[in-house]
């Protein structure tokens, strides 16, 4: 279980942008995505995903989405998990500006900030005050959270491939991903058409190193919002799976 939060939030976000891009966003100020979470058959908590209202940073509008991760009373006996991560964006959705997670999972407690600097190329990692790292990047980059946001603007297509250069803080990551078929899901918000994504296993990094067989598809809705309505892996340390609860305040 370790490090469940930040393995949750990557199969939530390790999508890519393709395709043709519409030009008015999928989504708008106060949705939320809510989803239950299992490992096996046994449920194990519940997360969210949020557009919050935009934020003025250096005179200009910016879009701001929040993440959030908890097991529940079964699994807070095994190992408690209390995640927040945020993502700023500039308001062209070109890049990312900040990122931060407040990490609470077991005995780790992290506040982790991280800031883009695009005049220097570079990305600086800090946990609290403190500067932990730095690492280079290119002109536009993403953060894990916000790339799920980016990949929704994008019609979708069966069979296609793409590269989005994504960063956490603490290395740069060019993601590959493929999209499936397209096929009909059910989960307790309904009834979907929509696309499985997969991304190539041997560019990942965390729980995917002791899994060089894992699996790992997330399915986005066939429809003009392109929301996420289910994710399944299958891992060394089990199977997991989050599915769409309820969406609320979406941009119709």
């Amino acid at each position: 279980m370790q490090s469940i939060g930040t393995f949750l939030v990557f199969v939530f976000f390790f999508c890519i942008s393709f395709g043709s891009v519409q030009a008015t966003a999928p989504f708008s100020t106060g949705e939320k995505l809510t989803y239950s979470l299992k490992w096996g058959f046994l449920p194990v908590g519940s997360a969210t995903m949020e557009v919050l209202p935009r934020k003025l940073v250096d005179g200009e509008s910016c879009h701001v989405f929040r993440f959030n991760v908890q097991t529940n009373s079964f699994a807070d006996a095994f190992y408690k998990v209390r995640t927040t991560i945020e993502s700023i964006v500039d308001k062209d959705f070109n890049k990312t500006l900040f990122y931060q997670k407040n990490q609470s999972e077991g005995n780790t407690r992290r506040d982790i900030k991280v800031e883009f600097d695009y005049q220097a190329m570079k990305c600086y990692y800090y946990q609290g005050v403190e500067k932990q790292s730095e690492v280079s990047i290119p002109e536009k980059v993403f953060d894990p959270l916000s790339i799920a946001y980016l990949f929704r603007f994008n019609k979708l297509s069966p069979n296609f491939q793409m590269t989005l250069p994504t960063c956490d803080g603490r290395k740069f990551k060019e993601i590959i991903v493929k999209t499936g078929k397209r096929e009909r899901i059910s989960v307790p918000a309904g009834k979907f058409w929509a696309y499985g994504t997969v991304p190539e296993m041997q560019n990942l990094r965390g729980v995917f190193k002791k899994s060089p067989d894992g699996i790992l598809c997330v399915w986005y809705s066939d429809d003009a919002m392109r929301i996420p309505v289910k994710i399944s892996s299958k891992v060394v340390v089990g199977s997991f799976t989050a599915t769409l609860v309820e969406a609320i305040g979406l941009a119709r």
